[in-house]
């Protein structure tokens, strides 16, 4: 069991009613007393009502939807932190709740960042399959040429980390996060001071237990922007020519 109220779990989501409540009630259940917030971009399902109604530890913060993005709902949960260490995680179950205990451990015992590295992905799509591998390749290739840390899993989108120092990454880079992208993990190993100490968790990545994923197929697009000036220009040209086809 965790130690009561040192770290935050994060539930970034979006018309996610079928399955906030469920995740919800699983998390109060393995980690009582710990810090659990969602930060909703204004659903339209009713997501946000069901976190208002729940008689747990939980509440619920709601983006202006104008500023829509699975990142930018991230930055803003961890900038709202107010315990040592954060957990960011998927409400739908691809991410297993049980595997937060590991990612905390890990920071418990000095580690600065904890990643949750999916194993087994049979329960992704095949485009998603290898678009997620593509995006990783971009990403890690990125990152080794700027001589920062990387990860076997920079899409995986579970990761647990200590809240002050990535609240001060986000604070100084604030105008080079990449706000309305998918992988907020990208931007904050880009901009993570060089040093850190990064731990793995190996998890078996499961199938949604409800409802649409938001993910677009056009991540990688999203990945380029995240990849400095040739990237932003390549992302922009690919943008352009499927404008036009």
């Amino acid at each position: 069991m965790a130690a009561n109220g040192d770290a935050t779990i994060l539930l970034p989501t979006l018309n996610e009613v079928d399955n906030i409540g469920a995740m919800l009630r699983t998390l109060t259940d393995l980690y009582p007393g710990q810090n659990i917030v969602v930060v909703d971009d204004d659903s339209e399902d009713g997501t946000a009502a069901v976190v208002r109604e729940w008689q747990g530890d939980a509440r619920v913060i709601v983006r202006d939807r104008s500023d829509r993005g699975l990142s930018a709902s991230i930055y803003d949960g961890i900038s709202a932190c107010t315990t040592p260490y954060f957990v960011v995680m998927d409400c739908d179950f691809q991410h297993p709740p049980e595997k937060i205990a590991e990612l905390l451990q890990a920071l418990r015992e000095g580690a600065d960042l904890a990643i949750g590295v999916r194993t087994d992905r049979s329960a992704l799509t095949p485009f998603r399959r290898f678009s997620s591998s593509v995006a990783h390749i971009m990403a890690h290739c990125y990152l080794s040429f700027h001589s920062q840390p990387s990860s076997t899993d920079i899409m995986t989108g579970f990761f647990a980390g200590r809240t002050e120092l990535f609240q001060k990454v986000i604070g100084e880079s604030e105008g080079d996060l990449e706000r309305r992208g998918f992988k907020a993990l990208f931007d904050l190993l880009k901009f993570c001071p060089p040093g850190i100490v990064i731990r793995e968790v190996v998890f078996d990545f499961m199938p949604r237990k409800a409802g649409e994923s938001k993910i677009s197929p056009l991540v990688i697009i999203s990945i380029l922007r995240q990849c400095g000036r040739g990237g932003k220009s390549a992302a922009a040209l690919i943008s352009r020519i499927i404008k036009r086809v």
